[in-house]
């Protein structure tokens, strides 16, 4: 018996209605497949900005840490140019005295425009993150824990301590007595 027609048309659009629906749950995959891709790439680069921020961040820190360092070495051809112009002043030889007070004053300009800039400590308060203390002087003329002089001169580099400054630190008469009186108890 040959099929009627009606019953091809049928069956043909059965089978156009099965491809069809294959065809759409394959797109479906397919757009599946597609989100979870783009949620890994998404993800990947997300991942690798925040890798080169990382690196930039440990580049940036090895050459400041490296510019610390060279800094760092500076600061005693700071103190014996500094020394070098007392000398000069004293012998009275201007010529001398010209010549090194330039070259302190081309390496201060310079360790200025890197971010050094000296810590000012005597006559201030002693705060253990910019001074060490060396010496403790008795003193009643300044009130205890104020920097009487400083033996070295510290250094702040970016607002961060490059060197501390090492200072006397006033204390009063009191204590010692204080000390006495205990120890004879």
């Amino acid at each position: 018996m040959t099929p009627r027609p009606e019953e091809e048309e049928d069956e043909g659009e059965g089978k156009l209605q099965k491809q069809v629906e294959e065809l759409e749950e394959d797109l479906r995959e397919e757009k599946t497949r597609v989100e979870t891709y783009l949620n890994q790439l998404k993800y990947a680069r997300a991942d690798l900005e925040n890798l080169q921020k990382q690196v930039q961040r440990r580049i940036d820190d090895a050459v400041d840490r490296g510019t610390q360092r060279l800094l760092l070495r500076l600061l005693p051809i700071v103190e014996e140019l500094d020394l070098a112009v007392e000398a000069a002043r004293e012998t009275e030889n201007s010529g001398v005295l010209e010549g090194v007070e330039m070259v302190r004053r081309n390496l201060s300009k310079m360790l200025d425009s890197e971010g050094v800039s000296p810590i000012e400590a005597v006559g201030k308060l002693f705060d253990p993150n910019l001074h060490e203390a060396v010496l403790q002087v008795e003193s009643s003329d300044h009130p205890e824990g104020t920097v009487l002089e400083e033996l070295r001169r510290g250094y702040l580099y970016r607002g961060r301590v490059l060197r501390a400054s090492m200072v006397k630190v006033a204390r009063s008469p009191s204590l010692k007595e204080d000390k006495e009186a205990n120890e004879d108890e």
